[in-house]
């Protein structure tokens, strides 16, 4: 109730009434307030836990109020992008991702649990206003085209509320373009059955009008549907950071930046170019967030870093971040930086976008980054004039100088207010000082507005003492040489404390760092760092990027840099980075333990660090400070690998491989790539193998088995020769899971042969465990279900008895297949259904999926369509969401599958034919032949079987090629087919 009134009073009576209804017990007032305090407590430790500023519950007007901002709980904010959506023209992309955001924030059922009128008249109004925004969505995506992803969507909801005439009329409009209108109307005619049974009354208007369009064929039907993963995945990304505030002039900057996205015919390219300081970003954030409304389809932003000491991005990186920001995952990433740069440009293509490249170093790190399509807008700011860029891509240079002295002055009356108005010459001579650069400008107005009873005369004298002392230091004349000023001028005011903090900080090698980075690095407590952090924040040293969170433009990080050089000795520099090593390792390994506490034995022992740690004890904290940090966990493992001390990037490599597996796969190449090369500077073999064991790893997790199979054999090189023989195991059973995927049955089989081995004498039953499920598995591709189930009856005992959870959910899913295959179904359902569980307690997507799908396939077997159809619709659900196009195929073919048995043939084509391009696509031959397979039953059922017998001989060639049982199935179909009469003037040939 609190939350639902964000920032308003709520009346004691109120809350008691809608806690206990109308019979409160003696007391209640008071059992109120023990329950606040109780509310109180929990905000205040999951607030400091996930570093946040505590949410207070104070005592206001006879009641109690939850001083939070709106945004910050889940219904106000689904509000905000829900009402936002509404008042949005224009085309359907804007308000299709607005409305995908409000609906990602529901969790099920609101208030789960609750009793009471209030929560039953809450959660009644608030899925109300779900429906509203569901409806709304539909509507947007029918105007895009993209029929099939609502019909996905509504099937489930119409059969949840199944009196909501608005939502069945949506649902048949979308089954009648999608050219399903026999569907459409069995829809209306249940809904008409159900309306007269309850209700004793016939459909609205609304539902009548779109059951008399359909009969009257009114609906255009599109010759080619999209393929169900591309409309899925389309998304609008929106990340231009903040407006810069009190932005001043530039009038004829923006006016030809205007000019020139107003051009036709060409890609436009506009490069922002000028000194460091002269507010290149702050032009371009200004206009990006004036003109997004261009740009329906979307805005990306990316940071280059290409003056930061030692961090510049790479192009490879950087199109990365740009594809995930587009929705493509992460496993379809190219390697090659051609091919990425090739999948950019296509995800792009005819797409109205603004991109903004912030910090380029040189034309190279931006060429491959640029789209190649004209409907495209791209800025790029540089400190370099990028001639290249001008003379080869037509871009069009804008060039910044200094702001004039009249511009100046308004910035700095702007964020200094009256003392600035009423001392005009002392603003002129303030300005002047800064050189008139913004960035120094806005320095230096915020220590005046933190000195508020010097005047600003002795202020602008002050910094021209400074200036005069500085001056034999930087003797070249260049402008920036009065951001030093500024900042020398803002350093020194600062206590001693906070400006050593400034220093060390400096030498973070991440974009940005908390409280406990902060400790960590000066050495202090949480107290210490948190005053240090605010003090910075003040002085306009460092700025909050996100609750919590800091950074330092690039100019104050060099400057701390240059600072810390002077001031601090390299004994010094150097342990305030081995204490910022330790807390992210430690942090790593704890978070690790929380997620993953089963394989806690299998990581390196890491001890707690000096300086404090943030609290993760429970998976939601564990995984939220992993996301957070990641870019910086990358950037410690490149700092510890260029340092000359590779401890902390080898044990993170070994620590964080199965969180980064998990679908961080740019980044985990990364990692691993750091690890080995600071293991092999070092002469740690160990260290390398479990680098490359990593490499493999992710390569696997990519589809990519040419790559998997050279870094794993390279990884079982050194496992040997360190004579580590766990690392050789669980290298050896990856080998056997990349050969099984590619159809090598029999090195598959040596390979967990050896692996189950070497894991006996170690009494590793976990590794026993591995290796079994592993051979099960080649059973089951070689169809020998017997011998599969006995592997993985083994493998699940061996898992139990290890206490081993995430592998117990593995072999669980594995022998219910096996089990289904043999056709002990019961049993089938029971591991499946236990498998599905553990999955969803670990919250491990894939494993959800894959049981979810095995379920799908139990049940085509008892003929249970309709049900199958539900559990591999929700496989394909997370396998879309992960982006795992294997994950896709298999639940493509099973709901075509499905769709045969319940005798929709053309909802089974669809299906099968969406599964045939994408494992094409990833070449899957296995769900090729599969594919191919259920369009020959489509065509037999059709009465075509010469198209049936044409899917029938490519599947056959495949199963034969990778030397499957299954090809004895479609042998048989082979013959029935040249059974059949020949129909006059069919020449059906072999």
């Amino acid at each position: 109730m609190l939350a639902e009134q964000a920032g308003r009073p709520v009346p004691v009576e109120t809350l008691v009434r809608c806690v206990w209804g109308g019979a409160p017990p003696s007391g209640a007032a008071r059992l109120l307030n023990t329950h606040i305090t109780r509310i109180r407590r929990m905000l205040e430790q999951a607030c400091t836990a996930a570093g946040d500023a505590v949410i207070e519950v104070p005592r206001r007007a006879g009641g109690y109020v939850l001083h939070v901002e709106p945004d910050r709980v889940d219904l106000h904010r689904f509000r905000r992008l829900a009402a936002r959506a509404e008042a949005r023209d224009g085309p359907p992309g804007d308000r299709i991702a607005l409305l995908c955001q409000a609906l990602a924030l529901w969790r099920g059922e609101a208030l789960t649990g609750l009793p009471g009128s209030w929560a039953e008249q809450a959660r009644h109004a608030w899925n109300q206003q779900r429906l509203a925004a569901l409806l709304g969505w539909a509507a947007a995506e029918l105007e895009a085209g993209n029929p099939s992803v609502v019909i996905d969507a509504l099937v489930p909801e119409a059969a949840q509320h199944r009196l909501v005439e608005p939502l069945v009329a949506t649902l048949m409009r979308a089954l009648a373009v999608a050219g399903r209108g026999a569907e459409a109307l069995d829809h209306y005619a249940k809904l008409r059955g159900r309306l007269v049974e309850e209700l004793g009354t016939d459909p609205g208007a609304r539902v009548r009008a779109v059951h008399q369009a359909i009969l009257r064929g009114e609906f255009d039907v599109p010759e080619v549907r999209p393929r169900p993963d591309v409309a899925a995945q389309r998304v609008v990304p929106a990340q231009l950071p903040a407006d810069v505030p009190a932005f001043v002039g530039r009038a004829d900057e923006l006016a030809r930046l205007d000019a020139v996205s107003r051009a036709t015919g060409t890609a436009v390219v506009s490069a922002v170019c000028g000194p460091a300081g002269v507010g290149k970003t702050a032009l371009a954030m200004h206009w990006a967030h004036r003109v997004r409304d261009r740009f329906p389809d979307g805005q990306l932003y990316v940071n280059l870093r290409g003056y930061d000491p030692d961090r510049p991005m790479t192009a490879a990186g950087a199109l990365a971040l740009l594809l995930d920001a587009l929705g493509v995952a992460a496993q379809n990433v190219p390697v090659d930086l051609d091919a990425r740069a090739a999948r950019y440009r296509t995800e792009l293509a005819g797409r109205r976008m603004l991109v903004v490249l912030d910090n380029a170093a040189t034309v190279e790190q931006v060429r491959p980054l640029l789209p190649g399509t004209a409907s495209c807008t791209t800025v790029v700011t540089s400190r370099d004039r990028l001639a290249g860029l001008v003379a080869l891509h037509g871009a069009q240079r804008i060039e910044l100088d200094l702001l004039p002295i009249a511009e100046a002055r308004a910035l700095l009356r702007r964020l200094i207010g009256h003392r600035a108005h009423a001392a005009p010459e002392a603003t002129t001579a303030l300005a002047e000082r800064c050189a008139r650069l913004p960035l120094a400008l806005r320095v230096a107005a915020e220590l005046a507005v933190g000195r508020p009873r010097m005047p600003l005369g002795e202020l602008a004298n002050e910094l021209a003492d400074l200036q005069r002392r500085l001056a034999l230091l930087n003797a070249d004349g260049d402008p920036r040489a009065a951001v030093a000023s500024v900042f020398s001028w803002s350093v020194r005011s600062l206590p001693p404390e906070v400006a050593r903090a400034f220093r060390l900080l400096g030498l973070h090698p991440g974009p940005d760092f908390d409280r406990y980075a902060a400790a960590a690095v000066t050495g202090t407590g949480l107290a210490d760092a948190e005053a240090a952090l605010d003090g910075l924040a003040r002085a306009y040293l460092v700025q909050p990027t996100a609750p919590g969170r800091f950074g330092m433009h690039d100019l104050l990080r060099a400057y701390a840099n240059q600072l810390a050089a002077t001031h601090e000795s390299d004994d010094d520099r150097w342990a305030a980075q081995l204490r910022l090593f330790d807390l992210y390792v430690a942090a790593a390994g704890a978070a690790m333990d929380v997620l993953y506490s089963d394989e806690r034995r299998q990581r390196p022992h890491v001890e707690h660090p000096t300086t404090p740690m943030p609290v993760l004890g429970d998976k939601g904290s564990a995984r939220r400070w992993l996301d957070a940090e990641r870019p910086t966990l990358v950037a410690v493992a490149a700092r510890s690998a260029m340092s000359g001390r590779p401890a902390p990037a080898v044990r993170l490599s070994s620590i964080l491989h199965r969180y980064l597996e998990s679908g961080h796969y740019t980044d985990a190449l990364d990692l691993h790539t750091h690890a080995h090369r600071a293991a092999r500077l070092a002469g740690d073999v160990a260290g390398q193998g479990w680098a490359l064991f990593g490499l493999g790893t992710t390569h696997l997790r990519l589809d990519r088995y040419g790559p998997a199979v050279k870094h794993l054999r390279l990884a079982l090189v050194r496992f040997r020769l360190a004579g580590d023989r766990t690392g050789l195991a669980r290298t050896l059973n990856n080998l056997g899971n990349v050969e099984s995927l590619r159809g090598n049955y029999e090195a598959a089989a040596a390979h967990h042969q050896h692996a189950l081995a070497l894991s006996r004498q170690l009494s590793d039953l976990s590794g026993e465990a591995r290796a079994l499920d592993g051979l099960g598995n080649v059973e089951q591709r070689r169809a020998n279900n017997d011998v599969a189930a006995g592997y993985l009856q083994q493998a699940l005992a061996l898992y139990r008895r290890a206490g081993n959870r995430f592998g117990e959910a593995n072999a669980s899913t594995n022998l219910g297949l096996a089990e289904q295959r043999l056709g002990r179904h019961r049993a089938a359902a029971e591991h499946l259904e236990h498998g599905l569980a553990l999955f969803e307690q670990f919250g491990h997507r894939s494993g959800e999926a894959a049981a979810l799908d095995n379920l799908g396939i139990l049940h085509s077997g008892l003929s249970q369509p309709e049900r199958a159809a539900g559990f591999f619709t929700r496989a394909l659900a997370l396998y879309r969401e992960m982006g795992d196009q294997e994950g896709q195929t298999w639940a493509l073919n099973g709901l075509g599958e499905a769709a045969l048995s319940a005798g929709r043939p053309g909802d089974a084509d669809a299906q099968h034919t969406a599964a045939l391009a994408i494992a094409t696509d990833i070449d899957a031959r296995a769900q090729q032949a599969r594919a191919h397979t259920g369009l020959g039953h489509v065509h037999r059922t059709l009465g075509d079987p010469d198209r049936a017998g044409h899917h029938y001989r490519l599947a056959l060639a495949i199963y034969v090629d990778l030397r499957s049982l299954e090809a004895d199935t479609v042998r048989e179909h082979l013959a029935a087919l040249a059974s059949t009469p020949r129909q006059p003037g069919v020449n059906r040939d072999g």
